[in-house]
């Protein structure tokens, strides 16, 4: 692939590798603290409104509050699942490429939950107003901005790269990966066009708001990397199984040919690289730079 220009030689530094088990990492301690005490991930979602009153790790924090979680089993499957199309999606892409995509959809959700936050004034700021409110509501509409739409970012990637990749749905059903990605984008449009609501007491009653907005906003900002990328980056990356076995197998033969040696027989002609089990040496009797393997290093005839 094309390099990233200089980005990439100045920042490409500080990138994480194996980013996805640093991700799958995170959602197993998330687990655990569900597990534990589901009440304690309140304290980490991302909130804008907490973090404007000082809450600050929430920034960061958000990325241990894992997907919904199904049964042990279920969710190891899904774990493996995901760290095993992003570490592909690495392994092609690059190391850079994959951090770029993965924390822009992060940033971008950051983003998306302070509009939703301005937003949400914007619309119900009356109600909003009053004492106590914005804190109890913004608690339920910052679950809307989670790592699940991160996840289904990696899905829709991997698919977009290789949509004629098989998988085995259930174990059973062998299905190309366009056709789930299809599934997906179905699933990301019904939840975009409904949407949720919730009562809150007021002081002057109850109120009812529609979290529709909020998860909006969410789906939005959370895929808008996967956005960029399908419009800029599509057509320059997406490869075949077949091409990326040419591709490694032009670049193993580039490197077979372009392979510098350090040692030949002037005789034979063999080297240290087509037969390591050999010893060379220079020949100090002949006139020149001369080298030797070792079965003809005593028996040559001299150079003078």
């Amino acid at each position: 692939m094309k390099p990233m220009s200089r980005f990439e030689k100045k920042f490409g530094k500080y990138t994480i590798p194996n980013l996805s088990t640093v991700l799958i990492a995170c959602y197993a301690v998330g687990y655990i603290i569900q597990l534990i005490n589901s009440n304690f991930l309140y304290f980490l979602t991302l909130n804008p409104y907490e973090i404007l009153h000082g809450q600050v790790w929430r920034l960061v924090s958000w990325i241990l509050v894992p997907p919904s979680m199904g049964n042990i089993f279920t969710t190891l499957i899904m774990l493996y699942f995901y760290w095993s199309i992003g570490t592909t999606l690495e392994r092609t892409w690059g190391t850079y490429r994959y951090n770029v995509y993965i924390f822009s959809g992060m940033l971008f959700t950051v983003i998306g939950s302070f509009i939703a936050m301005g937003a949400g004034y914007l619309f119900y700021g009356e109600a909003w107003m009053l004492s106590g409110n914005a804190k109890v509501i913004f608690s339920q509409a910052s679950l809307c901005f989670s790592t699940y739409y991160i996840n289904m970012s990696i899905f829709l990637a991997f698919a977009a790269t290789f949509p004629d990749v098989q998988v085995l749905l259930m174990f059973l059903v062998p299905i190309k990966v366009k056709w789930m990605g299809i599934v997906y984008a179905v699933i990301i449009a019904f939840d975009f066009i409904g949407g949720a609501r919730g009562n809150f007491m007021t002081p002057l009653g109850a109120i009812q708001l529609d979290f529709s907005l909020f998860s909006r906003i969410a789906i939005l900002s959370s895929l808008f990397n996967f956005i960029v990328f399908f419009f800029t980056s599509r057509n320059r990356i997406i490869r075949s199984p077949k091409q990326m076995k040419r591709q490694y197998e032009y670049k193993r033969e580039v490197r077979r040919s372009t392979a510098v040696t350090k040692h030949k027989c002037a005789i034979c002609g063999r080297t240290d690289e087509s037969h390591p089990e050999l010893e060379f040496r220079f020949c100090s009797k002949c006139n020149g730079n001369y080298e030797y393997c070792q079965e003809h290093l005593f028996s040559h005839k001299h150079v003078l």
